[in-house]
């Protein structure tokens, strides 16, 4: 429920009221300045409403620049994270968000911009119509004046131009396309398909964003848009002068206007950029330190449907369950870093993940490592530990897909923590789910749970974990096949004891199952899955729930691994 929300994410809520907040007051107190104020009465006469929609959008776009940088200092948030370690965790986990506050800000940069270059289109055009007229208005003679020197208010000065020669030929022009052009690569790049499928197109293109700050800076120096100077206003005030240019009087020894004096607005874009890149400069400082601390590849293992597992130690290197590494691979690429979950427990004395082929620098790894033994880089880890699963009696425990590797950690650790006696675990019982749609991403996974299976067996403990594996894409083949050996004790999918299941989970038999099973429980529920499989999950939750206080809770966390 939404009450529920925001008691967990009320930081979250927060900053995002917060940022909805500044934004609505700057676009709003600067669009009524640049409307009302006298300074730019002269201007307003020449470009209309169309000046405020630029200036109040300029200001947004200065806001939201300053904040895109923050949320990818990732060694920032991770002393932030260190530093607020006493904080409650609902308040370090809120810190994972960091890549939506990201997202969130570049769409406001792509709306402010598309208002911003619109009106300026407009302004662009009622500055050359004002060029061109003669009949005397008042924008008019205001556009005549740059023939008396230095007093110009209307950047046009010929009447042979066209809007596109000045968008190509002046510094705001010229900047702002290429600003522009920047923004839209960036973001149609980063597009979830081309994220998965194409990370070095999403990697190349996001690394603009010096050309865009560079831009951003240099944009507003030639001062264009301008207005009255203080000292003219003391002298010739819009409000008892304005009509004077427009109607000269032959004798006016009564109270005779000079001519208004304009000035520019100064650029201000570096002052809210600096800050931030310098912040900026210091993080990619700390990764390339990060990065030369040497890292020993310990094992090697390369599991069918091209899936490699690196296993690997580094002085120093201390990790939680559910965090992620970035890796780089020199010999591959200097400047790419991809991130993986991580994959073993924090009780291992190596740390592994496993790469599955998905796009060019994956392929292009793996077929190294099956040839020499490269040099790899690592930073991190990140994120925030998913120690919630710890503080259940009862986890269910739904991976989908790739959604899975977060789980190999949390699975192995859990078992650590049963095996050893650990007091600050208080989980019984693990039901785990498995939805995939090909039986070859099951491989690495299939041997972790085998020997899970295998060593809970042992030590007589089997029914700690009950796991299920859906096979949500198959063919006639392998249901035929599945038929032929259906007697056997070992699955014909997996070669494991639990039965491979056909097509998707039935959620409510599945929830009725567990709360009959724990009908005084308190069932914590964790998704690293698709958003609608949230939803159906979030339902069940909700429906299953006893009104009862002492009767069976679900209680419902999808994790952003």
């Amino acid at each position: 429920t939404m009450g529920n929300w925001l008691v967990n994410h009320w930081f979250s809520a927060a900053v995002l009221a917060a940022w909805l907040g500044i934004n609505i007051f700057l676009f709003t107190y600067y669009f009524l300045f640049f409307d009302r104020d006298a300074h730019y009465f002269y201007t307003r006469a020449i470009l209309g409403s169309a000046l405020a929609w630029a200036r109040a959008s300029a200001k947004c776009l200065n806001f939201n620049s300053m904040l895109i940088l923050l949320p990818i200092c990732r060694n920032l948030l991770s002393f932030l994270r260190g530093t607020c370690s006493c904080c409650r965790r609902t308040l370090r986990k809120q810190l994972d968000h960091n890549l939506t506050f990201h997202k969130l800000v570049a769409y406001a940069l792509a709306l402010f911009t598309a208002v911003h270059t619109i009106a300026h289109l407009f302004n662009l055009e009622r500055y050359n119509h004002s060029q061109q007229a003669t009949d005397g208005s008042l924008p008019a003679v205001l556009s005549k004046m740059h023939l008396q020197g230095n007093k110009w208010l209307n950047p046009i000065h010929s009447n042979q131009t066209t809007v596109e020669y000045v968008a190509f030929t002046t510094i705001p022009g010229l900047t702002g396309v290429i600003i522009t052009l920047v923004l839209i690569l960036m973001v149609t790049s980063s597009t979830e398909f081309i994220r998965r499928n194409y990370f070095e197109v999403f990697w190349y293109t996001h690394h603009l964003f010096l050309i865009y700050f560079a831009g951003l800076v240099i944009h507003g120096i030639a001062g264009l848009v301008r207005g009255q100077t203080e000292e003219s206003m003391e002298d010739v005030h819009p409000h008892r002068c304005a009509q004077y240019l427009t109607e000269k009087y032959e004798d006016c020894w009564h109270d005779c206007c000079k001519d208004p004096e304009f000035g520019s607005i100064p650029a201000e874009s570096w002052k809210w950029v600096l800050a931030p890149f310098i912040l900026y400069i210091f993080e990619r400082i700390l990764r390339i330190w990060r990065a030369q601390q040497k890292v020993v590849v310990t094992k090697v293992v390369m599991h069918p449907a091209r899936v490699l597992e690196l296993q690997m130690q580094k002085k120093g290197f201390r990790m939680e369950v559910g965090q992620y590494i970035f890796v780089n691979c020199p010999a591959i690429s200097r400047l790419e870093w991809h991130p993986f979950t991580l994959t073993s427990a924090p009780e291992e004395d190596f740390f592994s993940i496993h790469i599955r082929a998905a796009g060019d620098w994956t392929e292009r790894l793996i077929d190294t490592f099956q040839q020499e033994m490269p040099r790899i880089e690592v930073d991190g880890p990140f994120g925030t530990a998913s120690e919630d699963v710890f503080q259940y009696e009862v986890a269910m425990l739904v991976g989908a897909g790739i959604g899975v590797t977060p789980f190999a950690s949390i699975l192995k650790s859990i078992w650590y923590k049963f095996q050893q006696g650990d007091q600050t675990l208080k989980t019984k019982k693990i039901y785990f789910y498995w939805l995939c749609r090909d039986t070859g991403a099951f491989a690495w996974f299939n041997d972790l749970l085998a020997s899970l299976e295998q060593k809970m067996a042992e030590s007589g403990k089997a029914d700690f974990l009950t796991y299920r594996l859906f096979l949500t894409g198959w063919n006639t083949s392998i249901a035929n096949n599945v038929a032929l050996h259906f007697d056997n004790a070992m699955d014909t999918v997996t070669g494991l004891r639990q039965k491979t299941i056909f097509g998707r989970p039935m959620w409510n038999s599945e929830f009725s199952t567990i709360a009959a099973a724990h009908p005084r429980s308190v069932v914590g529920v964790f998704l690293c899955g698709p958003g609608s499989l949230a939803k159906s999950l979030q339902k069940s939750c909700h429906q299953h729930s006893s009104l009862d206080p002492r009767k069976v809770k679900f209680y419902f966390n999808k994790e952003n691994f």
